[in-house]
């Protein structure tokens, strides 16, 4: 009975030992690299994407708010994926337009989208002589274009790109101008009541222009053009400190207060209004002096504490390494699309926040609703980030560009769509089309030009 019993123990052994290597090897067939590799889902991170190379880059310019609009518009080897970016030089749109179109598409053509860096490096470099404002307007479209198509590949809008969110939404600061003293405070009001909680106060045009009471000299001498404008300096920096004071005492001190010198006046004058404007706590007064007065910001920080914006007029992103590393002013005043788009953008607002200075994108008129979507992609990344210029979009510019940038109680919220977020209807765009246009030249009363 008992070896029975060890031989029925035995065999149940060898048959649990024989089940064991039979699982083993039927598991193993599916466990073999061919098998994993059958019914193993690679995940989407993992898969990559496949190359999509530019087909076309072209210009397409509008006015529908008054001011000329160059956009580029990039096509690519896939159906249906373009972007674009804002190239807007205004004054001298006509000449961007070929620029775009005979030299950016003959040198993109075949390029892969993705190799952006490549890309304005090699086109910055290709023309041997740097920057300006006509290649660089060029550049700054192609640029934020090609952000456009890698958030859309990405499926993602083109902040989250660049880090994401440091902040709920985008601070601006709107317009309030006058020809008098009071009806500036009064827009002011209209604005705070808006929920904005920034507001630039400019009496007449810049420097003034158009509330002087009286006829210059030049005009009456038929010295320069019909068209030529006119501003005394000295009248306009005595006004600007009693516009400050009025404003102040009528809206209160909550409210913060910016002006816009555009470089009227000669230096020294300019720092003497600036010293005066200390008790009024300016946010910041902008381009007190021109790009070939820089060495004077040294004597203006010396003499006040009143935070300063500048760099409108910079062509190029070195222009603002010194400044910076100086801390001769406060905010980084440049225009995306002068200095070449969304990447060296980038390189400055990084640079500003080793030294404390601040982002002001400029972004007027002039601005397209691309490149503000482009400047909101930045706004909402940096910890540097200042405030924002605003602009309200008409229901034309709204019908040329689907998707413009909102504003809400004195906020830009940024798109969530994938790329830029904001499109544009060609066939409405060629309703308004752009003509010859400059900055109109300003002259003192004895016919002698101010520089802007």
């Amino acid at each position: 009975m008992k070896e029975l019993e060890n031989k029925s123990e035995k065999s149940r052994r060898e048959a649990l030992k024989l089940f064991a290597v039979g699982s083993v090897g039927f598991l193993s067939l599916f466990n073999s690299p061919k098998a994993r590799a059958a019914n193993y889902e690679t995940p989407s991170y993992a898969r990559g994407v496949k190359t999509v190379t530019i087909k076309s880059v072209k210009a397409i310019t509008t006015a529908p708010g008054g001011s000329n609009l160059v956009i580029v518009k990039v096509e690519t080897s896939e159906p249906g994926l373009y972007g674009l970016g804002c190239a807007t030089f205004t004054q001298r749109a006509q000449v961007v337009v070929p620029a775009i179109d005979t030299y950016l598409n003959d040198f993109c053509v075949g390029r892969d989208v993705d190799n952006i860096e490549d890309m304005w490096t090699s086109a910055y470099l290709n023309s041997y002589w740097r920057n300006g404002p006509v290649l660089n307007n060029a550049l700054s479209g192609l640029d934020q274009a090609l952000w456009d198509i890698k958030g859309k590949r990405a499926n993602m809008p083109v902040y989250k790109l660049l880090g994401g969110k440091s902040r709920i939404a985008v601070d601006t600061y709107t317009h309030a101008s006058g020809p008098t003293v009071e009806a500036i405070a009064d827009k002011v009001q209209q604005y705070m009541d808006q929920g904005f909680r920034h507001v630039r106060i400019q009496q007449g045009g810049y420097g003034g222009v158009g509330t002087m009471d009286f006829s210059p000299d030049f005009k009456k001498e038929g010295f320069s053009r019909t068209t030529d404008d006119f501003t005394d300096p000295a009248e306009y920096l005595r006004r600007v400190p009693k516009m400050f004071e009025y404003v102040r005492k009528k809206c209160g001190e909550k409210v913060e207060l910016l002006h816009d010198m555009h470089e009227q006046g000669e230096p020294i004058q300019a720092i003497n209004m600036i010293k005066e404007l200390q008790n009024y706590r300016p946010y910041f007064i902008e381009d007190p002096f021109s790009p070939e007065n820089m060495t004077w910001f040294k004597n203006l920080r010396q003499a006040t504490s009143v935070p300063i914006a500048m760099g409108e007029l910079f062509n190029n992103i070195n222009e603002f390494k010194e400044p910076m590393m100086n801390q001769l002013f406060d905010f980084i005043r440049c225009h995306i699309s002068q200095i070449g788009g969304i990447t060296p953008a980038m390189k400055v607002a990084r640079l500003g926040e080793w030294f404390n200075v601040r982002t002001a994108w400029h972004g007027p008129g002039d601005t397209s609703p691309v490149g503000h979507a482009a400047n909101n992609s930045i706004d909402i990344v940096v910890f540097n980030f200042g405030i924002q210029e605003s602009q309200m979009f008409s229901d034309r510019v709204k019908e040329v560009f689907p998707g413009c940038p909102t504003i809400k109680n004195g906020y830009y919220y940024v798109s969530e769509e994938p790329g830029l977020g904001i499109d544009i209807n060609e066939k409405e765009a060629a309703k308004y089309p752009i003509r010859a246009r400059g900055m109109n030249t300003l002259r003192k009363s004895d016919g002698t030009i101010l520089k802007p």
